[in-house]
């Protein structure tokens, strides 16, 4: 297992003055993704809850086509992190798209659902500021660095999973990943997230049945699209007892 961060020497200037002391920033791995050995795909993300990665990346951009084990998932910690996925069927070639998301993501061109997410769980107005509250309180890598992203699962009262990494989009497939390997229902669940909600981590929802997004950040015009046509509820802004509520505003009791 890797720290999530390192101390470095920095010289930090104020004002008029220089002092010299240490300060922490998170540390950032290359992820490389093999299919029996042959090399598929490298991403960059923070070097901890990598099986979870690995699990979310290949689940949520559709990367092998047939069957494929995520327990038998063998991970080679270094200087660059190898994971190697015994599969029986075959890695998906797709149009790739490096995504807005930090770290370079990138997204294979997938299509949504046909059809709107019937889910029909609604969520409590004040349970949402307090989840938020709650998973704002939990980012202790984002105090300790300012250099790093969180997202979380939660139903309508508890955080069931919660994660942070340099990547947004890193974050909610680490999310996603947990959910499959602890076979947890996506349905009826809320994906916190700290970052702008981007049409990449709505669609990520979307494949999964995810019914609601909810960050503290701006949902982009594609994201708000996508989400209003997959039938998901998005919230942004929430901050305090303030949120914009673009999307599914049926599932929010007020």
């Amino acid at each position: 297992m890797i720290e999530p961060h390192e101390k470095v020497k920095i010289l930090r200037v104020n004002e008029g003055s220089a002092s010299e002391l240490d300060d922490f920033v998170a540390i950032e791995k290359r992820v490389r993704i093999s299919v029996n050995g042959k090399h598929l795909l490298s991403l960059y993300c923070s070097p901890f809850m990598v099986r979870e990665f690995v699990v979310g990346v290949i689940h949520n951009e559709g990367l092998i086509s047939g069957g494929w084990c995520a327990d038998r998932i063998s991970i080679e910690y270094g200087d660059e992190i190898n994971a190697d996925v015994p599969a029986d069927g075959i890695a998906t070639e797709g149009e790739k798209t490096v995504t807005s998301g930090c770290a370079g993501g990138v997204s294979l061109a997938r299509p949504l659902p046909g059809e709107k997410l019937s889910d029909s769980a609604v969520f409590d107005l004040a349970g949402i500021r307090d989840l938020y509250r709650e998973f704002q309180k939990k980012s202790e890598g984002y105090k300790s660095t300012g250099g790093v992203h969180s997202a979380a699962l939660a139903d309508d009262r508890h955080m069931l999973v919660f994660t942070e990494d340099i990547g947004r989009h890193n974050a909610v497939d680490k999310v996603i990943g947990y959910a499959l390997l602890e076979n947890i229902p996506l349905q009826g669940k809320i994906m916190l997230a700290s970052g702008r909600l981007s049409s990449e981590i709505v669609s990520k929802c979307a494949r999964c049945g995810i019914p609601a997004v909810v960050s503290r950040a701006a949902p982009t015009s594609l994201a708000v699209e996508i989400a209003d046509a997959a039938g998901i509820t998005l919230v942004g802004f929430v901050r305090g007892s303030r949120m914009n509520i673009y999307t599914g505003r049926q599932r929010i009791r007020l």
